[in-house]
């Protein structure tokens, strides 16, 4: 696995190994209020990132193109800010960071929907 395929995993893991540590901080201190952007973290991180990995490595040409390093920017910005965003959110101190990290989330799905329905035109016609 190379390129944005091997970025995409390496996320992925990095998002992986720091749900699991502080799934065990949970678990240690007995507070899960904080529950929702760990499992946000994992289901972002771990899972959408492996995807994404798998995607970008099956259909290499589509990571070759400029809209894919969009589309990993703008996950990775919104890991970085979703994740903080729902605690700070549970927390009530303010939900700006959750609402733009789920903004930005949205957008990359939909650029990564654009990418999936591009491809697949290109390799229906070859």
């Amino acid at each position: 696995m190379n390129g944005l395929a091997r970025a995409f995993f390496l996320v992925a893991i990095l998002a992986a190994v720091c749900g699991m540590i502080w799934g065990i901080q949970m678990s240690a201190t007995h507070d899960h209020s904080l529950s929702p952007a760990h499992g946000h973290l994992n289901l972002l991180g771990w899972v959408s990132c492996s995807i994404f990995a798998f995607y970008y490595h099956l259909v290499p040409e589509a990571a070759e193109r400029p809209l894919a390093r969009l589309h990993f920017g703008l996950v990775l910005a919104s890991v970085l800010i979703l994740t903080p965003g729902i605690a700070l959110a549970i927390q009530q101190q303010t939900e700006l960071p959750a609402k733009l990290g789920s903004a930005l989330m949205l957008l990359s799905m939909l650029v990564f929907g654009w990418i999936v329905l591009r491809e697949g035109r290109s390799l229906a016609r070859a």
